[in-house]
């Protein structure tokens, strides 16, 4: 058995996921024919055996996010050199927090245009819209507020008591309190250090919580190696109740995706650094491929952080003490690509339980989308459990929030290749963009990128935060 374990775990957990997406999603289909020729209550009968094991999964991503949210950015903002960088750190945030926010407006935009889910003859949704009238009519009544009162009901729910946001999973004031928290913590510790008093306590409690953040990030782990079976479980379950038709929204969902994810890096992103940087930005785009691509292979920052280090630094000739600041900082912070995914899966729920997202619903989830993607860095399926912050803030029951995330999961891998290439290219192209406009280049290298042609790369390269 130990062998078959060991066998088990030594392949790459992306080919797992895959394979159980698969075969799981075969034998849905297998049984959602079988339904028709022995009916319907055999089938869901053997479902109730088999369902169970993917409804953990996404118990688990549930107990999970708030304590990676929490312990996430306070580390985060607890590490940020506040002193030392004064006006670039501010200037650092504010590229990051520009970014998120435009990937999720190209996010909206792409997915109002793909619109996943309303072609499809989907009618295995009836019969779950059906038994949950009352939440349907909860949630038009929630966007039809949410469009009322927009901008103004997300500001005053940032701010609320942090203890009761942790027990209720009030997002939006944890994430608020987390950075709050983690600022004082490090502003305390700074005039410390100035006027030559102890701050031992002070590190003994930073020491503390990044110790709780390993830990979580322990427990996330553990979950990951759980996901194939969630996915198989889930998979089964989808297919088995809506048969092949399904096929629909994944393939929407993933065109939609892609497609916002290429017009980030090829149009956006270039469009930023001619802008502000008064260069061709082909050549310094150029120079980034690599830590680019190694993003997109290994779907993880963490992983990607040396390149993109390397390739900033030598290449672009970034200083070290920007790059060595702000790329980390990308990596924990900075989620453009998480930001241009959810607001997909926010769209297709809203087609498949038939509610209408008004422009100030649309206005709340950007700005939900931007600030949870904060708390998605370094956390492997980060995406994932943020999703649960967007959709509960839609108004979705848990049992439709559920739903959505069980086919998030199935193309999940795919997407967070494109999501993670697309973190690290804003992270690069963001601290490109300061080190230009605060004279924190080695050399200036306006020359060689004026010319399409010049052997010059394109520095800035990478930063990657995984959505995942």
């Amino acid at each position: 058995m130990s062998f078959i374990l060991r066998k088990y775990l030594a392949v790459p957990l992306l080919i797992r996921i895959l394979a159980s997406f698969v075969s799981g999603s075969l034998i849905g289909c297998l049984l959602w024919w079988l339904s028709y020729q022995v009916g319907q209550d055999t089938i869901s009968e053997v479902l109730s055996y088999i369902t169970p094991f993917g409804e953990v999964f996404v118990k688990m991503l549930k107990m999970i996010v708030i304590p990676v949210i929490f312990f996430s950015l306070v580390v985060g903002a607890a590490s940020l050199p506040l002193q030392r960088f004064g006006k670039i750190g501010v200037k650092v945030l504010g590229w990051y927090f520009f970014c998120s926010l435009l990937a999720a407006t190209v996010g909206v935009i792409i997915a109002l245009a793909v619109d996943p889910g309303s072609n499809s003859q989907l009618s295995g949704w009836h019969s779950i819209t059906q038994g949950l009238t009352n939440q349907a009519s909860d949630i038009s009544s929630k966007a039809a507020a949410a469009q009322e009162q927009g901008l103004a009901t997300v500001l005053l729910s940032m701010f609320e008591n942090p203890f009761t946001a942790l027990s209720e999973g009030n997002f939006l004031a944890i994430i608020t309190f987390s950075i709050l928290f983690g600022l004082a913590l490090r502003v305390i510790q700074e005039k410390a250090e100035a006027n030559n008093e102890s701050s031992a306590h002070l590190v003994t409690l930073f020491n503390i919580i990044n110790a709780a953040r390993d830990c979580i990030f322990k427990l996330v782990d553990w979950i990951m190696e759980y996901t194939p079976i969630g996915v198989f479980a889930l998979s089964i379950g989808n297919f088995a109740l809506y048969g092949p038709s399904i096929a629909g929204p994944y393939i929407n969902v993933a065109f939609g995706v892609i497609v916002a994810v290429l017009l980030m890096v090829f149009v956006v992103y270039p469009m930023l650094l001619a802008v502000t940087t008064r260069q061709n930005p082909l050549p310094i785009m150029k120079k980034m491929q690599e830590a680019i691509i190694t993003a997109f292979i290994t779907r993880s920052s963490a992983a990607t952080l040396p390149v993109s280090l390397r390739t900033i630094e030598e290449d672009l000739k970034v200083k070290n003490e920007l790059a060595s600041f702000s790329l980390p900082l990308g990596a924990t912070i900075n989620m453009d690509g998480v930001c241009v995914h959810l607001p997909m899966f926010a769209i297709l729920a809203a087609n498949m339980f038939g509610f209408d997202l008004g422009f100030g619903s649309l206005l709340v989830m950007v700005l939900t989308t931007v600030l949870a993607s904060i708390g998605a860095g370094g956390v492997p399926g980060g995406s994932l459990m943020l999703l649960f912050i967007i959709l509960q803030g839609l108004g979705l029951s848990q049992d439709q929030v559920a739903i959505i995330v069980a086919l998030a999961l199935g193309i999940n891998p795919i997407l967070d290749m494109f999501e993670t290439a697309n973190n690290v290219t804003g992270d690069m192209v963001c601290t490109y963009a300061v080190a230009k406009q605060e004279n924190l280049l080695e050399d200036d290298l306006s020359t060689d990128c004026s010319d399409v042609s010049a052997n010059t790369g394109y520095q800035a390269a990478d930063t990657a935060t995984s959505s995942d």
